[in-house]
C-alpha cells in the first residue's frame, strides 16, 4: 500500500527532528528535559511513532536555533521557497544597518 503525502512528510519530519538534535549533539533526555516530555515521546517523534503538536515544534524550532518554517520547509518542496524568503528576512532583520549595507551591496554583485 502507497503511503500518502502525509505520511512521507511525517516520515520526513521524524527524520529531520532527529537530524537536527544529533547535530546539535544534544541526547533525546537533554531535548525531553527542554520540552518538557519524556525521552519516550522524543523517541517516538524521531522513529515516526508519534507527531508533534504545533506548540511543541515551535519549541523545537527554537530549541534547535531554526524557525518552524525552515523545519517545516525542509521537507515540503511546494513550501521550500517561502520558508528560505522567510528564513532570509529573519536572518536580516538581526543585522546592523552597517551589515545590512555590506549585504545589499554583496548581492548587488551576485545578481549582475
Amino acid at each position: 500500500m502507497a503511503k500518502n503525502s502525509n505520511m512521507v512528510l511525517e516520515d520526513n519530519l521524524a527524520s529531520r527532528v532527529k537530524e537536527l538534535r544529533r547535530s546539535m549533539d544534544l541526547t533525546q533526555a537533554q531535548v525531553a528535559a527542554a520540552l518538557h516530555v519524556t525521552p519516550g515521546y522524543i523517541c517516538n517523534v524521531e522513529n515516526g511513532r508519534t507527531a508533534m503538536s504545533l506548540r511543541l515544534l515551535t519549541y523545537y524550532a527554537k530549541l534547535m536555533g531554526t524557525t518552524l518554517d525552515s523545519l517545516v520547509g525542509s521537507l515540503d518542496a511546494d513550501y521550500r521557497l517561502t520558508a528560505l524568503d522567510n528564513e532570509l528576512m529573519q536572518a536580516i532583520s538581526k543585522m546592523k544597518p552597517a551589515e545590512k549595507k555590506k549585504l545589499l551591496e554583496t548581492l548587488k554583485i551576485w545578481v549582475k
